[in-house]
C-alpha cells in the first residue's frame, strides 16, 4: 500500500516537472518597455512594410515618425506608465513622438481608445486627429474615431484645439471634430458600452493586464534591506512571462483603471478582490481560462465589456459602465464596494445589506 502511494507522489511529481516552464523571462531580463512599445497584437497587423504577430508583443516598438496599421486586426500599444493605446481594425496610428514627458500620437485612420490609469502634470500626452491636436489631462477613458472626425470623452477632461479654437471636453461629451465651428455635446454612453466593438475588446484587455498585475507585483515584495525587492525601478511597465504582456505597477497604493480594474503596487496585491496564488501560463482571448470561463468572459455582465465573469460582474470597482461590485448583495450591497466604478454611487453603493 505504502508503495502504491509512493508511485502515485512520483507520477505526481513528474507530471508537475513536464508541466512547469524550467524558465520564465523577468521585467529585468526583458528590460522596461518604452514610448510606443507593441503589448498585444491580434490579426493582420502591420509596423511601415513589416507584418507584425502575437509573437512580437513586448519586443517590437513603433518609432517615431513610423505608423502602425490594421486590417482585420487589433493592437495594444503602451505610451507612457499606465497608459495604454487600444488600435481597432482597419486603422491608422502614427507615433510622432515618442519622449516621456512628450509623448504625441496620430489617428490617421480608423478608431482608437486611449485608456489613462496614470498621468502627471509633467505629461503632455497629445493626439492627433483630423487636424485638431487633443491634451489629455486626466485620467480616463478617450475615443477616437478618424473616419468619422469625432472625439468622445468616456470619463476625463481634454483640451481640443483646432485652428483658433479652444475647448473643454469632459466625460460623457463628444465633439465632431469637422464641423463649421467646434460644439460639445452630450452622448449615449451605455449604448456605445454595448455596441462599440473596439470599447468592448478594450474593456476586456484592460482586465487581462490588470490581472497580469496581481500576478506580478508580488514579487517585487523586499525579501531583505528594504520594502521593495530586486528588479524594482519605480512605478512602470514591467514584463509578466505568464501572461506574455507588459503590465503596469505603480510605485504606492491603488490606481484604477478607467473600466474599474485596481493596478496595484507591491505590498498593496493583497487588497486585489481575487489572488489565485502561483504562477501559470495564461492566454488573452475568449477561449482563454476554459477552466474558469464562467469567471471572466461571460459577455455583458458589466457595461457591456467582455472581461466580465466573476471578477467583471463581481469586480472591485465595476467600471465605467456600472457593475454590480466586489460585495453586491452583501453587507455593502446595491452598487458594490465603490459603488460600481465611475457610473456607480459612492461608497457602499445602496447601503447595508438587503
Amino acid at each position: 500500500m505504502r508503495q502504491l502511494k509512493l508511485r502515485g507522489v512520483s507520477r505526481l511529481l513528474l507530471a508537475a516537472m513536464l508541466s512547469t516552464p524550467a524558465f520564465a523571462e523577468t521585467s529585468a531580463e526583458r528590460g522596461p518597455a518604452t514610448p510606443g512599445t507593441i503589448n498585444y497584437v491580434e490579426g493582420q497587423v502591420s509596423i511601415g512594410s513589416d507584418s507584425i504577430s502575437a509573437n512580437d508583443a513586448g519586443s517590437a516598438v513603433l518609432e517615431a515618425n513610423q505608423t502602425l496599421t490594421t486590417q482585420d486586426g487589433k493592437a495594444e500599444i503602451l505610451l507612457t506608465p499606465g497608459v495604454f493605446a487600444r488600435v481597432g481594425d482597419n486603422s491608422a496610428f502614427e507615433m510622432v513622438s515618442s519622449g516621456l514627458t512628450n509623448t504625441q500620437v496620430s489617428v490617421e485612420e480608423g478608431e482608437a481608445i486611449i485608456e489613462v490609469a496614470e498621468i502627471h502634470p509633467e505629461n503632455n500626452l497629445l493626439v492627433d486627429e483630423n487636424g485638431a491636436t487633443i491634451q489629455l489631462q486626466k485620467t480616463g477613458l478617450y475615443e477616437f474615431d478618424a473616419d468619422q472626425a469625432q472625439f468622445r470623452v468616456f470619463e476625463g477632461q481634454a483640451i481640443v484645439r483646432a485652428e483658433d479654437e479652444r475647448l473643454e471636453v469632459k466625460g460623457g461629451r463628444e465633439i465632431a471634430l469637422n464641423a463649421p465651428r467646434l460644439k460639445v455635446q452630450k452622448f449615449d454612453k451605455k449604448s456605445l458600452e454595448t455596441e462599440d466593438d473596439l470599447y468592448r475588446w478594450s474593456s476586456l484587455r484592460s482586465a487581462y493586464v490588470a490581472e497580469a498585475n496581481v500576478d506580478e507585483a508580488p514579487d517585487y515584495v523586499g525579501n531583505w534591506g528594504g520594502w521593495y525587492g530586486g528588479g524594482w525601478i519605480g512605478s512602470g511597465w514591467y514584463w509578466d512571462p505568464w501572461f506574455s504582456c507588459y503590465t503596469f505597477i505603480p510605485g504606492n497604493g491603488i490606481f484604477y483603471s478607467p473600466f474599474g480594474w485596481g493596478f496595484y503596487s507591491p505590498g498593496w496585491e493583497y487588497r486585489a478582490p481575487i489572488y489565485l496564488g502561483g504562477h501559470y501560463y495564461h492566454h488573452f482571448g475568449t477561449d482563454a481560462y476554459p477552466w474558469e470561463s464562467g469567471m471572466h468572459y461571460t459577455p455583458g455582465l458589466r457595461g457591456g465589456g467582455y472581461g466580465n465573469g466573476f471578477r467583471a460582474s463581481y469586480g472591485f470597482r465595476g467600471g465605467v459602465g456600472g457593475g454590480r461590485g466586489l460585495r453586491s448583495g452583501g453587507s455593502h450591497s446595491g452598487g458594490g464596494f465603490h459603488g460600481g466604478g465611475y457610473s456607480g454611487g459612492g461608497h457602499g453603493g445602496g447601503g447595508h445589506g438587503r
